[in-house]
């Protein structure tokens, strides 16, 4: 089933269990870093590391370590390492147009590193060496909480887990508040990670203040956290721009997921949309703080003897015994159930320049009727987006994907329109330049744009294919072949 697929639910079962006592406070406990403690002797503890260390322990940056990339606005890949110690880290690796200034960088980093929270993958080192940029994490084993809610394979997350997921966040947005430092960059759920023991985690990544990023506010963050509740209620990614008005209005019944299967409290549902709605408010004066997040959240928390692994339905790991990353396969082509159109063609067999110019043929013909605008939204903001648009195009055409990336992105930040399209093609962009992840984002937005858009499932089956999900990526693939098929038939 598509991540965004129209949710119809006919009843509710109502799991309410006896109210629980809200969980006590998290007790930040006393520094245990003593004058003589490396990265070897205490993962836990923030140090520097030598270029020579994250070098081995990333097999020198090899690509079969990396777990992830991304960075629209400051390009990065994150590896996974192990130290001599047997521990397993997070290396995030920036260009050093990220980060010029070498002091900056590494008085961030610091700041960071001070931080210690269990709701956190704390920072535990750095390293700052000639053009190097580089931030060591502690390593979660058990992938993202987009993983876990948008391609799930074995069971969906249940609802008192997504209860648990949320109240956690809030713990550390709180915690940060605390301690001065209330901007977190680009919540969202990818920077949600699952421990090995599934207890989920904020990435600390994001509280890294990126040099050529200055619009995140405290308010922005409460924003972004209103669209992670969405998430977690309707198992769908939502647009930033879009989640505001995929509350209004609507019966809760018909937001919550439905693979839930009507397996939770309508009571709390109700209490969490309320939420999020407040989170979304157009004015940020109107908006909660953290605190308010917590104390709202606190009381929804059921199950407390049940651990996080058991809900999740995963196995806890002990960190010795986290598998290291296998060798990553040749992507081999996607093989389809039914025979698939020219896009469906190309995509199976994920050549992507076939793919980039099937896009440039069909131009915005699928984008009408995703935009009706008054004659007020006509602005000159209207207008540069517009032209925003239009250089991107030129740049798409001329094989300048890096210039139509900055293009597009600006035309997709100011929000006026939405153009699935433009997703799509972003989406391309992202793939030849080698952020399948980024891609896949971009994907699952030109479907929640326009839901039953075969272009959008056809480029998130490839974005899969490039992060070796080749299970999710070949029923992405076959369901875009039935909603070509239903096309076809008569339909839009």
């Amino acid at each position: 089933m598509g991540c965004c697929e129209s949710i119809f639910l006919t009843e509710t079962h109502p799991e309410k269990v006896q109210t629980q006592q809200p969980p006590p406070p998290y007790v930040e406990p006393p520094p245990s870093i003593g004058p003589n403690t490396t990265p070897g002797d205490m993962v836990s503890s923030f140090s520097e590391f030598s270029l020579s260390d994250l070098k081995a322990a990333t097999d020198n940056f090899s690509s079969n370590f990396i777990v992830s990339e991304s960075g629209e606005k400051a390009p990065n890949i994150v590896y996974k390492g192990r130290l001599q110690n047997r521990k397993w880290i997070a290396v995030k690796k920036f260009t050093k147009v990220a980060w010029p200034d070498a002091k900056q960088f590494v008085e961030e980093a610091s700041g960071v590193g001070k931080l210690r929270h269990p709701r956190f993958a704390n920072l535990i080192g750095y390293c700052c060496d000639g053009d190097e940029r580089l931030l060591v994490a502690e390593f979660m084993p058990n992938d993202t909480l987009a993983k876990h809610l948008f391609h799930w394979e074995n069971q969906t997350i249940e609802w008192a887990m997504r209860l648990r997921v949320a109240y956690y966040i809030a713990e550390a947005l709180e915690y940060c508040t605390t301690k001065g430092r209330a901007l977190y960059h680009d919540l969202n759920a990818y920077r949600v990670l699952f421990d090995e023991g599934g207890d989920p985690r904020l990435s600390c990544f994001g509280l890294m203040k990126n040099s050529r990023d200055g619009r995140v506010t405290p308010e922005s963050v409460i924003y972004s956290f209103g669209t992670v509740l969405l998430d977690l209620l309707s198992g769908k990614h939502i647009p930033p721009s879009h989640a505001l008005d995929l509350i209004r209005g609507k019966n809760i019944i018909l937001l919550m997921d439905s693979h839930l299967e009507g397996k939770f409290s309508t009571e709390d549902a109700t209490v969490v949309v309320n939420l999020a709605s407040q989170c979304l408010q157009y004015e940020p004066r109107d908006r909660p703080n953290t605190e308010d997040l917590v104390s709202t959240l606190a009381p929804l928390q059921t199950k407390p003897e049940v651990p996080s692994y058991v809900m999740l339905g995963i196995e806890k790991q002990e960190d010795a015994a986290i598998a290291p990353i296998a060798p990553i396969a040749p992507i081999a082509p996607i093989t389809p159930q039914r025979p698939l159109s020219s896009m469906g063609e190309a995509c199976s067999r994920i050549d992507l320049t076939a793919i980039h110019q099937i896009l440039i043929m069909t131009h915005y013909r699928d984008d009408e009727g995703t935009n009706e605008l008054s004659f007020q939204e006509w602005t000159q903001q209207m207008r540069d987006m517009l032209e925003a648009r239009k250089r991107g195009d030129f740049a798409f055409r001329d094989k300048n994907f890096k210039a139509a990336i900055d293009c597009y992105s600006q035309f997709i930040d100011v929000g006026t329109m939405v153009s699935p399209t433009v997703f799509a093609r972003r989406s391309l962009c992202y793939l030849l330049c080698d952020q399948p992840d980024a891609a896949l984002r971009d994907a699952m937005q030109a479907q929640c744009v326009y839901p039953d858009w075969p272009t959008a499932f056809y480029m998130q089956s490839v974005a899969l294919a490039k992060l070796d999900m080749q299970k999710d990526a070949i029923d992405m693939l076959n369901e875009a072949a039935a909603l070509e098929e239903k096309r076809q038939r008569g339909g839009r």
